[in-house]
């Protein structure tokens, strides 16, 4: 039998300018497969290996109390787009404002350009990619009236006010008292040449305290923090009550502590928020990122032993509602969970598409960005160290003289591994008893060190929020861990 083929239904290359399409402006829907099946398909008749395109509208706001009055509401509306293409192992980035057919055209035009690849002659044909049914996993888990249940800006100022009004009740010698909100909602849509075309809704929130006491000379500065995803009704459901009655007793007692004396320690450092430590002096060398730039001590260690045989440790995108939550990656990969150390041993790497391709290392979901300003890259999702056999006594009773760090605050670290962190809340140990609080304690160490010194987890896992930079800009994050024992680290005080 023969089959005839009409080639006026082909697309031309000289036909693209007077194109048409009617995509839905207000939601990344169905709509929007045909214009960018179409441009996909230009991009690959370029001679692009591979092209994907991610669109995103976001609703941003924050609100901050300092004492009794509501002193800042800042809101930011953002739409826009941007194209990634793929020559080999090499690929560039161009973002745009314009949603239009022609807008994002251009926007492809440029980023061929730049990869020295050109538009097809105009008599060309250009396939139109054949993109999967779309993944809308906003719709599927009902995300779509989000935005419409969060908090009002009255709603916002009156919770943070009244959290502030408790913290006033429970501390004492304050010098400042700040309640800070936000909430960030984002609608992102992916489509790729290799057939992705998926759509989600994020919604991220965060609130918490700031307390600053002072008393003639002595000073204290508590932080916490706490953060969710994918509940709407999250700032009505804040018990500050009980944060507030914690952080007042926290900054109390470091008012008058004494300053903690330099030296080598066995440390104990607290759940939850202690995982910022394995977060950025391990984790980031486990991004493909490190290994492209050269900058992981672990690049050639996969199956090796990297830590103590007490560690495992993992990354994953699916942990209920905490921080670094996703039901897709911003490649439009879904969200899975990632075994990174296991006894001690080096599993797997943290890789986005381009570390992928660069190093040979598996996708894991993990193809993360700020927004459609920036191109993806591997970044972690909720990362932390595994739940151990030991209760936290143990931990304790197996210290004679070292430090509990109970809360960590900022610090820094290098591009190998080398750091260093503040310790908030800090108390002495003797003979597996915490005797005294402590201030000015400092961690430093190298993440090679560090890892292979971490003897003892307990069970109590506890995750965090937190916020992580890099080369795709600013995401949320969850870091965490169970009480842990380092067996020594150097502590810088006075």
């Amino acid at each position: 039998m023969t089959i005839s083929i009409d080639p006026k239904t082909f697309l031309l290359s000289k036909q693209l300018p007077n194109l048409s399409y009617s995509a839905t402006t207000h939601r990344f829907d169905e709509t929007w497969e045909a214009p960018l099946s179409t441009l996909l398909g230009l991009g690959r008749a370029a001679g692009a290996d591979f092209v994907e395109f991610f669109l995103e509208r976001s609703n941003y706001i924050s609100c901050l109390a300092e004492d009794d009055q509501i002193t800042s509401i800042s809101p930011r509306l953002s739409t826009g787009a941007g194209v990634r293409v793929f020559k080999g192992k090499a690929d560039c980035y161009v973002s745009t404002n314009d949603l239009s057919f022609n807008g994002l055209k251009s926007a492809l035009e440029k980023a061929l350009g730049i990869m020295a690849l050109h538009l097809p002659a105009p008599n060309s044909y250009v396939p139109e990619i054949n993109l999967e049914l779309l993944r809308d996993y906003a719709t599927k888990k009902g995300k779509d009236s989000w935005l419409q249940e969060c908090s009002s800006m009255r709603e916002m100022g009156e919770v943070l006010l009244a959290a502030n009004g408790k913290l006033k009740q429970t501390a004492t010698h304050i010098q400042s008292r700040r309640a800070a909100y936000f909430r960030d909602w984002q609608e992102v849509l992916v489509a790729s040449s290799d057939g992705t075309f998926a759509r989600d809704i994020r919604l991220t929130q965060s609130v918490g305290y700031n307390l600053l006491c002072a008393d003639g000379t002595n000073r204290s500065s508590i932080g916490q923090r706490v953060g969710d995803t994918s509940n709407p009704n999250f700032l009505t459901t804040w018990d500050y009550g009980a944060t507030a009655e914690d952080v007042s007793e926290s900054a109390g007692k470091m008012l008058y502590a004494d300053y903690v004396e330099s030296g080598t320690y066995p440390i104990i450092m607290a759940n939850q928020f202690g995982g910022v430590i394995f977060h950025e002096a391990c984790g980031h060398l486990l991004e493909t990122t490190q290994i492209e730039r050269n900058t992981t001590p672990f690049a050639e260690m996969k199956g090796q032993k990297i830590a103590h045989e007490s560690l495992t440790a993992w990354d994953e995108g699916l942990s209920g509602n905490a921080f670094g939550t996703i039901d897709m990656d911003d490649e439009g990969m879904p969200a899975q969970r990632t075994l990174l150390i296991e006894n001690g041993i080096l599993k797997n790497f943290i890789a986005d598409r381009a570390g992928s391709i660069r190093t040979g290392h598996p996708r894991t979901g993990s193809g993360r960005r700020n927004s459609y300003a920036y191109a993806a890259a591997s970044r972690m999702r909720n990362t932390y160290i595994a739940p151990g056999e030991h209760h936290v006594d143990e931990l304790f009773n197996s210290i004679e003289k070292g430090i509990y760090c109970k809360k960590m605050g900022g610090g820094s670290v290098g591009a190998t591994g080398q750091f260093n962190f503040a310790v908030d809340e800090a108390y002495l140990i003797e003979n597996g008893k915490i005797t005294k609080p402590l201030k000015g304690a400092t961690l430093i160490g190298e993440a090679k060190e560090i890892m292979n010194k971490i003897s003892m987890c307990s069970a109590d896992l506890g995750l965090a929020a937190g916020f992580c930079g890099s080369v795709s800009g600013s995401i949320y994050v969850t870091v965490g861990q169970p009480h842990i024992k380092v067996d020594s680290i150097t502590v810088g005080g006075r």
